[in-house]
């Protein structure tokens, strides 16, 4: 995997302003083969510690969140998305939080963000949505995006994914009730804004050249995975089937989880599968810019992160 920066001419199209005056990093560009990616960052989320680990001991959990210097509080919850160049195909994959929830100030930058990175939301050929949380399909729900997105743009998403989201079930999730409500209507939001550009799959879905989407439920029935594949490189953007507490304690269930046990099934599985492939991860809520390999420690798994290339 080289990390480059694209010729323009040659990558994705930029828009005609390019803002140079961001304060932190919040793109992070590599190749995979042949297949162009950035990392884009939409921003920091701040739930309750608890919501990473509903069914741990509170002492167990607390002592990790003091091992990792967070607070036993809240702690920020990096939201990252990425796009993807390959061939002709510009594909963004999830949407981030989008501007209309004020409990989290500090996400739903998508927009600027894609801008400073110089990528034009007319040049999205495709997007692939992991799942349908209100932080993956509220950057598409921002006024004025849709006109900006070209008329046969295909949005990827899984059918069972499709078919949840009509009459949706928190009763195995933790979330509390305003935002399961947040959770309701944004999905609901989405699917009478964008429903005639859905591509809907059953299984895995080939989006363009070296770039497949597949179905793994468990966070929701839907849930879906990307690996792309060039050149003898592999990377999976894992969307929420990962979390930063996962690679110590995969058995924690995370409060947005609408079946946590298979959650922990599908984490583990995927988590093997990246220790025995040497596949790049990133997944949306690990630290900005989430990528990294993922390697065995005894019974549970080791995070090693990429190490940055200017």
């Amino acid at each position: 995997m080289n990390h480059v920066i694209r010729d323009p001419q040659q990558g994705m199209k930029l828009s005609s302003k390019v803002r140079s005056d961001e304060l932190v990093p919040s793109r992070y560009a590599l190749r995979v083969g042949e297949i162009d990616v950035m990392v884009i960052s939409d921003g920091v989320l701040t739930p309750p510690a608890e919501s990473m680990a509903t069914n741990a001991d509170p002492a167990a959990r607390g002592a990790w969140l003091d091992d990792m210097f967070l607070s036993r509080e809240a702690f920020d919850w990096a939201l990252n998305e990425v796009v993807v160049r390959s061939g002709d195909q510009t594909i963004l994959v999830d949407s981030g939080l989008g501007v209309e929830y004020p409990d989290f100030p500090r996400a739903g930058q998508l927009g600027l963000r894609l801008e400073a990175a110089g990528i034009d939301l007319g040049s999205v050929t495709d997007v692939v949505l992991t799942h349908m949380h209100f932080d993956h399909v509220g950057g598409l729900l921002v006024d004025g995006v849709k006109e900006r997105l070209r008329p046969d743009l295909r949005i990827h998403v899984s059918a069972a994914e499709v078919k949840f989201w009509a009459t949706p079930d928190f009763s195995r999730t933790a979330m509390p009730p305003e935002l399961a409500n947040l959770a309701r209507r944004a999905s609901k939001q989405f699917l009478d804004k964008y429903r005639d550009q859905l591509c809907i799959f059953e299984e895995q879905q080939e989006v363009a050249p070296g770039v497949v989407v597949s179905r793994t439920g468990g966070h929701t029935p839907g849930h879906s995975v990307v690996r792309l594949t060039s050149g003898g490189d592999q990377l999976m953007f894992a969307g929420d089937a990962i979390f930063p507490v996962s690679f110590d304690h995969p058995e924690w269930h995370n409060g947005f989880e609408h079946d946590p046990e298979e959650a922990t099934r599908v984490r583990i599985r995927l988590m093997r599968e990246l220790v025995e492939t040497g596949s790049w991860l990133v997944a949306t809520h690990m630290p900005f810019p989430s990528i990294g390999r993922v390697a065995l420690a005894g019974d549970v798994f080791r995070w090693v992160p990429t190490w940055w290339d200017y």
